[in-house]
């Protein structure tokens, strides 16, 4: 058994135990989450619900992939009532596997945009992320970069560095394309993207950000979280990587920049569905959109809520594509067959 797996077992029994001694009583003070969010800021957005709802969480962290089999093994016997992940595709995936319940509240109705909530309300958009140009100012003029459409670029040829075409935020990225443009011309961007690569696909979005100040690269795509936290690095090889890059949003004059989100949803055999319904909706509270933005660099989705992220605010506003969560999933399976048949590896 791999390290990873004992700890995610580990991790199960003692979640176990903790809700070994809580019925499934709906009016039960707790609430047990499945999270895929990995960072340490969410202690204080965990802590600040019980506080205002005096509702204890029981809470494990896994990937992705391990909760949902988790959950499909569970069955009906499942003590979760919400997974929490990152990226629409997983949380397609989930809805796919029929792990969510619909859920009616008119505090999410009100609070979130049209476009954060799927068409059957079985999971919900709270933080957004954009998929950003990154460039090396040195070799690249950003009115070069303007467009996604540029990465395929001829000019580009030999420029471009990715993370793996595999990787589920590209995966949204080609599935968000193929809606704008159809399959046609999203796999030709595709075929001509692995033509300008400076070299395999490897890494992850702050690989890719170094690889481009390093020269390896010119050109890069990246989630802009990673782009900020190296803002915000004390370390000052992460200032010298900031000082030597720069950020595009992409498409501005088009459908605007792909984002992607973090959400969740109830779950179908939630023992505490009151309990996890009031979670979602706190998720949704302008406090709770404060601890996604200023805690992982994420935008909040309700525009009501407040900004006190000054790297995240010193990026300016930018045209967001506001397509439906719901396609970014619906479309993976064909982008990942579209990858394929080009060579995105």
């Amino acid at each position: 058994m791999t390290t990873d797996l004992k700890r995610f077992y580990t991790c199960g029994v003692a979640f176990l135990i903790a809700v070994a001694g809580v019925t499934a009583n709906a009016q039960d003070k707790v609430l047990n989450l499945y999270s895929s969010r990995h960072y340490q800021t969410d202690e204080a957005l965990y802590a600040n619900f019980t506080k205002l709802t005096g509702i204890r969480i029981n809470r494990i962290e896994a990937g992705e992939d391990p909760l949902i089999e988790r959950l499909r093994n569970e069955g009906a016997k499942s003590p979760a009532d919400v997974l929490v992940t990152v990226d629409a595709g997983r949380l397609w995936r989930a809805e796919q596997l029929d792990l969510f319940t619909p859920v009616t509240s008119k505090v999410l109705a009100a609070r979130l945009p049209d476009h954060m909530r799927v068409p059957n309300d079985r999971w919900f958009g709270f933080s957004a992320r954009a998929r950003v140009i990154v460039y090396n100012k040195d070799a690249i003029k950003p009115a070069a970069v303007q467009n996604y459409e540029d990465l395929a670029d001829p000019r580009l040829k030999g420029k471009v560095c990715t993370r793996s075409g595999s990787h589920v935020y590209n995966l949204s990225l080609m599935s968000a394309l193929i809606e704008h443009w159809g399959e046609k011309k999203a796999e030709e961007w595709a075929r001509g993207v692995v033509a300008n690569f400076a070299r395999a696909p490897k890494g992850g979005d702050t690989d890719q950000i170094r690889a481009v100040a390093a020269g390896e690269c010119q050109v890069a795509v990246s989630n802009s979280y990673y782009y900020i936290r190296l803002m915000k690095s004390d370390k000052p090889e992460d200032r010298k990587v900031i000082a030597k890059v720069g950020l595009v949003w992409p498409n501005q004059k088009s459908f605007g920049t792909h984002m992607n989100i973090s959400g969740a949803g109830v779950l179908k055999h939630a023992p505490h569905k009151e309990a996890a319904i009031k979670f979602l909706e706190y998720l949704a509270s302008d406090q709770a959109q404060s601890y996604f933005a200023n805690g992982n660099n994420e935008w909040p989705v309700v525009k009501s809520a407040p900004l006190d992220n000054p790297e995240l605010a010193s990026l300016g506003n930018f045209r967001a594509d506001n397509l439906n969560v719901g396609a970014l999933g619906k479309n993976q399976a064909l982008a990942q067959r579209i990858f394929d048949r080009v060579g995105y590896k």
